[in-house]
């Protein structure tokens, strides 16, 4: 459990089932388990912020969780949020309520202000998130990321602890799809300020939604 990424044309990663991790209490209960993945290209980041590559992705979709996830089939089924919701205000307002108890791997509650400050920073020009414009029908976005608007702008908050709404310029279909994408997923801001520039450079310097961690990897 302590294997490190080796450069020998094939990287392999051992990820580690996080015990008291994101779902209901429950999941304290879950036995330890962990499972090697193979990659063709060395991992450059875990940042959801400042992922660009397929590599970095999948190593944020095996450890990290959105709103939604897609399974067989290409179906959406609920990830974080209590269920797949339709949106209302012709297609506009995304309206999310998470599960309860959800935390992070380091025990911290993962609440809806954990996506509004994710959302936040990748739209925040400061940040140069790769895939910045991915956000661009989210209301202000494309705005905020030409630094013409503050980041508080985007058109997503929390009400209250669970609840996450978002306002989009226009209907968009696929939005649905996006909630399982990596850029989408939640940050603990407690996490991205201790850390700072070493956020995300190795498995040590994050914090994990999902219900692995990863464990030995480092830039």
């Amino acid at each position: 459990m302590k294997n490190k990424w080796k450069k020998l044309g094939t990287a392999t990663l051992l990820l580690s089932v996080l015990l008291a991790g994101c779902g209901s209490a429950k999941s304290s209960e879950a036995k330890h388990q962990s499972f090697s993945v193979m990659e063709q290209s060395d991992l450059t980041t875990i940042d959801g912020s400042k992922a660009i590559d397929l590599t970095s992705f999948n190593m944020i979709n095996n450890t990290e969780e959105g709103l939604y996830r897609v399974a067989k089939g290409n179906k959406v089924v609920a990830g974080l949020a209590e269920k797949v919701v339709k949106p209302t205000n012709n297609g506009k307002t995304y309206t999310f309520t998470l599960r309860k108890g959800l935390k992070w791997s380091n025990g911290d509650a993962l609440t809806a202000k954990d996506f509004v400050y994710s959302w936040r920073r990748t739209a925040d020009p400061d940040t140069k998130a790769g895939y910045a414009y991915i956000m661009e029908n989210v209301k202000n976005a494309s705005a905020i990321s030409a630094g013409k608007m503050k980041p508080s702008k985007l058109g997503i908050k929390a009400i209250g602890k669970r609840t996450v709404q978002v306002t989009l310029t226009q209907a968009t279909p696929y939005f649905k799809y996006l909630m399982a994408f990596g850029t989408f997923f939640p940050q603990d801001q407690k996490a991205v300020e201790k850390y700072g520039t070493k956020y995300g450079t190795s498995s040590k310097y994050m914090v994990y939604s999902g219900p692995f961690k990863m464990v030995g990897w480092r830039n």
